[in-house]
């Protein structure tokens, strides 16, 4: 494999840049001109030329003469790398990772961004770029796909490490089915759909026991507030519990049975269903998005119609009254992850991508 010379761009230090720095990558903090609402201001539009050409001179002295052959822009929210390209007519990747609806302003400008301050478009899924790429032939000319790539971190846990967490972690026993929402609480994440089909779910199964694993952003914790007041409304106190984020997320899927990805809204791509995979889990996933090209719909998991209670609460009845075809799926589930989302066929990918 070709060597790499890497400097990455941070707006501020932190755990990240420690370890990158861990890896002898080269990390300048600059500000990178984020995108958000409050850029459109018609005061803030004003300012905008002098804000770039400020971050673009602080990134030139931090670089202090580097010779740089290609800009890797890895999100569409920081626009640094797209500017400071192309005032150095230097190749420019911009890797896209999101898909915005609103606000309108932001949706309608960025492909006209991306087509011109970009050589190549990397997408991280075929959902994400028909997305942005819709009615653009310009831009549909210089894009891939290159799907996301994840490795575990550590070896499955023990069987007395999952009743450690089942205990102590969920408070539930080791014989009991435990289904898993694990992502940030916010409204498009799944989290009421998921307890309402639990509640229905309860009914049939008495064994049933329901985690959600995340936390709310900074000024949303309300959120957390109103799932906890809803569950405590169905009186299921003592079978679904709310677990902040964790760090350490491999035990914790390595405690579940059934792991449920029920975004409301399309996933851009959906790695926690790749998480839940290659810990063997089957995944009952929203069918819209970057999840189409996750999950294997009746080898891996199954699809539920969107935002649909009924149809996630039948998926789900399906697995947990059939353990065979639940394991089968997680088997299943991990042989696809490991081949078809490894980091090294990510690494392989872009290694291509860098050298053509």
């Amino acid at each position: 494999m070709k060597d790499f010379k890497v400097v990455v761009v941070l707006p501020n230090n932190g755990p990240l840049k420690e370890e990158l720095e861990q890896y002898g990558v080269k990390v300048i903090t600059s500000p990178v001109i984020k995108v958000s609402r409050s850029m459109f201001t018609p005061k803030n539009l004003l300012l905008l030329p002098l804000t770039i050409f400020t971050a673009i001179k602080t990134l030139e002295k931090e670089l202090d003469g580097l010779k740089v052959d290609i800009v890797h822009s890895n999100t569409l929210a920081v626009l640094l790398g797209a500017f400071y390209a192309k005032k150095n007519r230097i190749r420019h990747i911009w890797h896209v990772h999101e898909i915005i609806k609103k606000p309108k302003v932001i949706y309608k400008a960025f492909p006209v961004l991306l087509n011109l301050f970009s050589e190549v478009v990397v997408y991280n899924s075929r959902e994400t770029m028909k997305f942005w790429n819709a009615n653009r032939p310009g831009l549909a000319q210089k894009s891939h796909v290159i799907l996301n790539g994840l490795d575990r971190s550590m070896p499955p846990s023990t069987k007395e490490e999952v009743e450690r967490i089942r205990k102590t972690l969920f408070g539930f026993g080791k014989d009991e089915i435990v289904v898993g929402l694990i992502g940030r609480i916010n409204h498009w994440k799944g989290q009421e759909l998921m307890l309402e089909a639990f509640n229905l779910l309860k009914k049939t199964f008495d064994n049933l026991k329901l985690v959600f694993v995340g936390s709310a952003y900074e000024g949303k914790e309300y959120l957390v507030t109103q799932l906890q007041n809803k569950i405590e409304e169905y009186r299921l106190n003592d079978d679904c519990k709310i677990i902040p984020f964790q760090k350490d997320i491999w035990p914790i899927w390595d405690s579940l049975d059934i792991a449920v990805v029920a975004s409301t809204e399309p996933e851009p791509f959906g790695l926690v269903a790749v998480e839940a995979m290659l810990s063997k889990k089957p995944v009952v996933a929203a069918g819209h998005g970057g999840l189409l090209e996750i999950v294997d719909n009746g080898r891996t998991g199954y699809f539920f119609e969107p935002n649909s209670i009924q149809d996630l609460t039948a998926k789900l009845a399906d697995l947990i009254a059939d353990k065979e075809r639940t394991l089968s799926f997680g088997e299943n589930g991990f042989k696809k992850a490991s081949v078809d989302f490894s980091s090294k066929k990510y690494v392989e990918k872009f290694t291509e991508l860098y050298t053509s």
